[in-house]
């Protein structure tokens, strides 16, 4: 039966890229759908083995994936964008994190601590749905690249906050003294991020060394995947964050070798049909009770969230003084929120039981409105930046 429900979830999903197409929605929004329709809040055609792996296939793309937009920190390339994509991305993830505290506790009269988990979370974006809409349309331009930048390293920016955020909550939880606590979590969260980038960077180098052996296109992709696995493998072994580890992977790789680009172009020939598993299998996860929680509370997080994606790119733009197309659009193109966002809704389940559940819940119904409606809003903004 398993094999069955993969037969189910390739080809459906393929049906189901190629009729909405039609329609002009992103293939993204398509997967997700029918994820909803075969999982077991409807048809049941996915069993129970299938959604058990789920961790297992989405570590896997995200991996691929965050190896992927790390060939966009080419210097040469990283020179032209670097600026407006620091500058863009901080706001993007701050402005988000400040509104949804700031409300929540005046207007929503919800305590500080969680309020404060709330906001660390929506400054969160989720690099595939982003990736999958780029590569449909085939997107270029700077728009395109600085879009892409920001949301490789918006996840860094994401971990700090939560980092920050998680240990003031904590402290505010347990009525103890915050500095201490603080202190000693952002020093591990910042041991967290510098060891996935030197783990990243290490096996980059060792790649790139060791691929003067490899001859055949065939070995070549063996050889890039066993990489990945490997730097997702040690990653998730050590607690660091795979994301990044991946994402400094194809950073260092496509500074450090003259012909980095087939390393990056032997991933096109299998990467689609995981693509296709991981948003299917996102859609087919979902309980459709939870939508029934979502309640006040949810909508106030979507509407501000939306707010400061969208008001903090156009800041940071401001700043960076970029093109009006770019700064008014921008924004748009970061709703997208998976991954991550769920990741660390997950933390807060585990180490808040009285509060936890109730956040966790929230996050993943708000999610899956944003996987709907992310993709077609990073759509337009491509298309009114004028880069599909």
């Amino acid at each position: 039966m398993t094999i069955l429900s993969l037969g189910f979830i390739l080809l459906g999903g393929l049906l189901a890229g190629k009729l909405i197409r039609q329609l002009k929605i992103p293939m993204v929004t398509a997967y997700l759908i029918l994820g909803i329709i075969i999982g077991p809040a409807a048809l049941n055609l996915v069993t129970a083995g299938i959604l058990n792996s789920s961790g297992l296939i989405s570590n896997i793309v995200l991996g691929l994936i965050a190896f992927s937009i790390g060939q966009n920190f080419a210097l040469e390339r990283f020179r032209k964008i670097g600026r407006p994509v620091i500058w863009m991305s901080i706001f993007a993830a701050a402005l988000p994190w400040f509104l949804v505290t700031v409300v929540l506790v005046t207007l929503m009269k919800q305590p500080l601590h969680i309020a404060l988990l709330f906001g660390a979370i929506s400054s969160a974006t989720a690099p595939a749905a982003t990736m999958m809409v780029v590569r449909e349309y085939k997107a270029k331009g700077s728009f395109t690249d600085t879009l892409l930048g920001i949301v490789a390293i918006d996840d860094a920016w994401c971990l700090i906050i939560f980092a920050l955020s998680f240990a003031v909550a904590r402290a505010l939880a347990v009525h103890m003294t915050a500095s201490l606590f603080i202190f000693k979590v952002l020093f591990y969260s910042f041991l967290e991020i510098i060891g996935a980038c030197i783990l990243g960077g290490a096996l980059a180098l060792a790649l790139s060394f060791l691929s003067r052996f490899i001859s055949s296109p065939a070995d070549l992709l063996i050889y890039v995947l066993g990489f990945i696995f490997l730097n997702t493998g040690l990653a998730l072994y050590f607690n660091f964050s795979v994301l990044l580890a991946n994402m400094f992977m194809g950073a260092i790789l496509v500074n450090a070798h003259k012909l980095s680009f087939k390393f990056f172009e032997a991933l096109k020939s299998i990467d689609s049909p995981l693509y296709l598993l991981f948003f299917v299998l996102a859609g087919a996860n979902l309980e459709i009770g939870l939508l029934k929680t979502l309640g006040l509370l949810g909508l106030a997080y979507i509407i501000l969230r939306s707010l400061g994606k969208i008001g903090g790119a156009y800041l940071g733009g401001l700043i960076a003084q970029v093109p009006a197309r770019m700064r008014n659009y921008m924004g748009w193109a970061l709703l997208p929120q998976a991954g991550v966002a769920l990741g660390v809704a997950l933390v807060v389940k585990t180490e808040f039981p009285q509060i936890g559940s109730m956040i966790f819940t929230t996050i993943v119904a708000t999610t899956v409105i944003y996987e709907i409606i992310g993709p077609i809003c990073t759509r337009i903004s491509l298309k009114k930046a004028g880069e599909i």
